[in-house]
């Protein structure tokens, strides 16, 4: 009596657990000092003390188990690191010494570079800022706010002018620039920081 072999369904496709390889040393490479982002142990301590954590889409620990997992798109269109507000008080308590503010300045660095990030002023905001520290060696906050909402908000800004009056009027807030001293030391700086970091990249 011949029996008839036993039909075999194709093996199931293993399941691809992490899907870049590359972004955690990445993303830890191109932060600056070290980033100790390898040793989080997803305690949870740093979303306990964020005091933004409640606008995020993730928690620094999820947006870093995101990064190890290497969920590069997820990671780079969360809103986590535009909403941080870089206040520190997530590395003062992290027991692990990760430097978590510098890695969401890393990972907004990456989402531009990318176009990942979704639609926002956010990072047109943080371009503008940049932008100014650059070229004046401080905030410049009447010409920050009057660019931002006139690119973004122009009908808003009637109602910004009440505010804006009272902060000129009791100089809390300077129509003009005001550079600071050594202004030329500080660009040369700035050249030769973009010059290490693009032999880096």
């Amino acid at each position: 009596m011949e029996i008839a072999p036993e039909s075999q369904a194709p093996p199931s496709p293993i399941p691809k657990l992490i899907e870049d390889l590359t972004l955690l040393d990445e993303v830890s490479n191109r932060t600056a000092g070290v980033s100790r982002l390898e040793m989080c142990i997803q305690c949870g301590t740093c979303g306990g003390s964020c005091p933004s954590a409640a606008d995020m889409d993730h928690t620094p620990r999820m947006l870093f188990a995101m990064i190890r997992a290497g969920m590069r798109k997820d990671a780079l269109m969360s809103n986590t690191p535009w909403i941080c507000v870089s206040c520190y008080h997530c590395v003062v308590r992290c027991p692990q010494n990760v430097h978590i503010a510098d890695v969401m300045y890393t990972l907004k660095g990456m989402a531009i570079e990318a176009k990942l990030y979704r639609d926002s002023t956010a990072p047109d905001f943080s371009q503008t800022f940049v932008d100014m520290v650059e070229e004046y060696g401080r905030s410049f906050e009447f010409g920050l706010a009057t660019r931002h909402y006139l690119k973004h908000f122009p009908l808003r800004l009637p109602s910004m002018a009440p505010m804006g009056f009272g902060m000129l009027t009791r100089q809390r807030m300077s129509m003009t620039p005001r550079r600071i001293k050594g202004i030329d030391q500080l660009k040369t700086i700035l050249k030769k920081a973009k010059e290490v970091e693009a032999v880096h990249e």
